[in-house]
């Protein structure tokens, strides 16, 4: 059972003032240890996580702790929390975890705009490609519940959400936690993006039938082909924010 030990005897003065060091120490060794737990306890995806008195217990640290950490894990993806039930883990964790704070610029011109879809690219062509070649049955399926909500959302006037949830359970089902840590801590960036940010009349339309033909690539376990999808997807995002400004891309 991973046990975190606590030391706060590392403060030392500097100048006359105190250097919060340990704070940022603490923080990190629990989702460390946090991450050593999970695996040693062979919980995997989809399953239930102690309750967190059971996780300050084990760690030895107390509840607000491990509530915090538990945050931190929220917002990068890797689990999700339920109001009355618990988290859950969403992808699998191991002590080599990585948890690194991605810092953007909020974008404010045309040209961030398109950079940003650069790099969303980039993750999303890979990421299908993933999927078609090794995300599980399970996975798969998962993917067609959340590209089925994005359709009926969208014969009802559309929401955002259940286009990013689609988006999402792509980078999910790869089975690497990098690609859900990643675009969570972009999440703020990305999300701009389907906000209409530019105001432009029926923003992203012409991206949502490759929403299905990505989908339908990846079911039939064709990496290429999911790359080649996603690409179109993006691109033809790319394509109206040029149309409609031709001067600022």
């Amino acid at each position: 059972m991973a046990h975190l030990p606590l030391n706060k005897t590392n403060l030392s003065p500097a100048d006359g003032l105190p250097r919060p060091v340990a704070r940022k120490n603490l923080d990190s060794a629990i989702l460390d240890s946090l991450a050593a737990f999970v695996d040693e306890q062979g919980i995997k995806p989809g399953s239930r996580l102690p309750s967190e008195r059971a996780l300050g217990e084990a760690l030895g640290v107390g509840r607000s702790s491990v509530r915090e950490a538990l945050k931190r894990w929220e917002a990068l993806g890797i689990i999700s929390l339920k109001q009355g039930s618990g988290a859950y883990l969403n992808v699998a964790v191991s002590p080599n975890l990585l948890h690194v704070p991605l810092l953007l610029a909020k974008p404010e011109k045309v040209k961030d705009l398109l950079q940003i879809l650069q790099v969303r690219r980039a993750l999303e062509g890979e990421a299908a490609a993933v999927c078609a070649a090794s995300a599980s049955d399970e996975a798969i399926a998962g993917i067609a519940a959340c590209l089925q909500k994005l359709e009926i959302s969208h014969d009802s006037g559309g929401s955002p959400d259940a286009d990013w949830e689609f988006h999402q359970s792509i980078y999910n089902a790869t089975g690497n936690p990098f690609f859900p840590q990643l675009i969570q801590s972009m999440r703020d960036l990305l999300h701009q993006l389907w906000e209409n940010p530019l105001d432009l009349n029926n923003f992203a339309n012409s991206s949502y039938p490759f929403h299905r033909t990505m989908f339908e690539a990846i079911a039939r376990r064709d990496a290429d082909g999911a790359r080649a999808e996603a690409w179109k997807l993006i691109d033809s995002v790319e394509a109206e924010i040029r149309e409609a400004f031709p001067d600022d891309a």
